[in-house]
């Protein structure tokens, strides 16, 4: 007797508790609730950061016009400037309202463009402002008008969505609000990668919910079993995110693996292999039997080379000439505290593994290299690194200096020289480079840089081989704004002493 096929399960009467199917696009993820609830939240964020921006625009063109009043030696008259400002105010808001928009300044949270891109938008507003005002054959008065304007608006809109930042993170974490998540990869990579991701990503907290994985052995989180078991933990818990470590899944199973959590509603997190990495650079060769992508090394040339040199010079004689006073206050600092040099010349590898001796301002007492041997065995880093939380080397002026980067402004001479950037990956002590392996040496295809994306992202924290990683994306993702954001990035880096000892 032939049997009867069942009909297709009916998602509208799942049990209880089961998430219903559906694409990702439409599903309801648990930290933002109702669809409703999110379009109102996002259009209330997008709101208040328009309103911020304009209120950073109005008080930088403002404060512009007081300015120039004031160098001219003319009464400043508040309303005549106001009259001023918003016969311009709805050109200007517009426009830097759809560079902003272009940008991703009005994007998702953890999406949202940093300083980097207020920079370069403001600039872009400037430069339309300007052009406007020639085509239009109005008066300025002066020219310094536009670029001090540009600055200042800077500075007034980053201040705002700093604030803004703040405030709302804040309002997440009274609220409760969190972000779960399952970690799905073999034990020590999850370890690891439960330890790079820290508490949160764009201001909302992570909730680990467990670890999925081949098998339960040295799991610290709540092992919820493999990936064939995935199904059942989609069913059983409320999940935001599946984040994936770099593991050994073919392609078929991540396919598979994607799909059924897009189903769920669900969203995927891939942690990059080096190989994800390189590729992005790939560039498809035509007329082959099979696709092939060349893969080409990251070097700044041409018109690249020029403007991130260009750039390095410009900001490197600036901070030399405005910090004079504080590098003389540093020297008489350090020579009254302990005999030796004021500054240091440390051997570092630099582009093409040459050696070259990088400036710092001495922190170590004389005898510190003789002393290094006997340290070995204390080293509280992973790879090739030398860390010491309570190195005896450092003098008590050395540990103020490094607390906040100060030693390292000296290498402002070894970027006037063409040793250094600005940005770039940070050269490292022969020691150090001498344990490296063959896949680490990419970083020295460009110029090692002042700070990079190692001193924003958690310094001493991270492990090596992440600190790599971080030099392979800013080698395949560069741009002078990614240089401007690290910089803008670094200051308060350095001021939180994250990971600096």
């Amino acid at each position: 007797m032939a049997t009867k096929e069942a009909p297709p399960a009916d998602p509208s009467k799942a049990p209880a508790g089961t998430p219903a199917l559906g694409d990702i696009r439409a599903g309801r993820p648990r930290i933002l609730g109702s669809p409703l609830t999110t379009l109102l939240r996002r259009g209330a964020s997008i709101f208040a950061l328009i309103v911020l921006d304009l209120g950073g625009l109005v008080l930088g063109l403002y404060a512009a016009l007081i300015l120039r009043s004031l160098v001219y030696g003319n009464d400043v008259l508040w309303g005549v400037l106001w009259r001023a400002e918003t016969d311009w105010l709805p050109f200007l808001g517009l426009v830097t309202i759809l560079v902003f928009w272009r940008a991703g300044l009005y994007a998702e949270r953890e999406r949202r463009g940093g300083g980097g891109r207020i920079v370069g938008s403001m600039i872009i507003v400037g430069i339309v402002a300007l052009a406007f005002g020639i085509g239009t054959n109005r008066e300025f008065g002066t020219y310094g008008l536009a670029p001090t304007a540009v600055v200042l608006s800077i500075a007034f809109i980053g201040l705002l969505r700093a604030s803004y930042d703040v405030v709302t993170s804040e309002l997440l974490r009274s609220f409760g609000v969190r972000r779960h998540a399952v970690l799905v990869g073999d034990s020590e990579r999850i370890r690891h990668l439960q330890r790079a991701l820290g508490e949160g990503r764009g201001g909302i907290a992570y909730e680990f919910v467990g670890a999925v994985g081949p098998s339960a052995d040295g799991f610290q989180l709540p092992f919820l079993g493999t990936v064939a078991d995935l199904p059942q933990v989609f069913t059983e818990r409320e999940i935001d995110e599946l984040i994936v470590a770099e593991t050994d899944f073919d392609d078929k199973a991540l396919l598979e693996l994607v799909e059924l959590a897009h189903r769920r509603g669900v969203r995927v997190r891939a942690a990059p292999t080096t190989a994800e990495l390189l590729t992005q650079r790939a560039e498809y060769v035509p007329g082959q039997g099979v696709p092939l992508f060349e893969l080409r090394p990251p070097a700044f040339v041409g018109a690249d080379w020029v403007l991130k040199r260009g750039f390095d010079l410009a900001v490197s004689v600036f901070v030399l000439v405005l910090g004079l006073p504080l590098w003389a206050a540093i020297a008489l600092a350090i020579k009254l505290t302990s005999r030796g040099p004021v500054f240091y010349r440390d051997r570092r590898v630099g582009l093409n593994e040459r050696e070259f001796g990088m400036i710092k301002f001495r922190t170590m007492y004389a005898d510190a290299a003789e002393m290094q041997a006997e340290l070995e065995e204390a080293n509280e880093a992973e790879g090739a690194l030398f860390k010491l939380r309570d190195d005896p080397r450092v003098t008590p002026v050395g540990r103020f200096l490094r607390r906040l980067s100060l030693d390292e402004v000296p290498q402002v001479l070894n970027v006037l020289r063409g040793e250094m950037s600005l940005v770039g990956p940070r050269p490292l002590p022969i020691r150090d480079y001498e344990l490296l392996e063959t896949w680490h040496r990419k970083r020295y295809l460009v110029l090692p840089g002042m700070t990079g994306l190692w001193q924003i992202a958690g310094r001493s924290d991270l492990s090596f081989d992440d600190l790599v990683r971080l030099d392979f994306y800013y080698l395949e993702n560069w741009s002078i704004w990614l240089d401007i954001s690290i910089l803008l990035r670094t200051i308060p880096a350095v001021i939180a002493a994250r990971g600096a000892y």
